[in-house]
């Protein structure tokens, strides 16, 4: 099972960008979809963005298309969600996920299963 592990959270002021990292460890050689996701307090589990293995498909929440990217390099196992014009709207805890064949939260086809331990966003207005 691969692990994942995310950093690149912080806080920023309105209109600001940051980059998030999903660093994939262990056995990631099944791995199907990579997505972020993000939750905030008193509120329900949200998908930001996938992407497919290999890259070919990137599907985006209507709440963040034209304002995050999702992208991978697979030399480096790693995802990024670069997220530009930032809103306090987006304030969350941020988790990475991966598809490896098995059960999990569903997102198209899609089913994420492996969790990152997130890492939290704050947008000040």
């Amino acid at each position: 099972q691969v692990q994942l592990v995310e950093s690149g959270g912080g806080s920023v002021q309105a209109g600001g960008s940051l980059r998030l990292s999903c660093a994939a460890s262990g056995y990631t050689y099944n791995t199907k979809c990579m997505g972020w996701f993000r939750q905030a307090p008193g509120k329900e589990r949200e998908a930001v963005a996938r992407i497919s293995n290999g890259g070919g498909s990137t599907n985006y929440a209507d709440s963040v298309k034209g304002r995050f990217t999702i992208s991978q390099d697979n030399a480096k196992n790693t995802v990024y969600l670069q997220m530009n014009s930032l809103k306090p709207e987006d304030t969350a805890m941020y988790y990475c996920a991966a598809d490896q064949g098995g059960g999990g939260f569903r997102w198209g086809v899609c089913r994420f299963g492996t969790w990152g331990q997130g890492t939290q966003v704050t947008v000040s207005s």
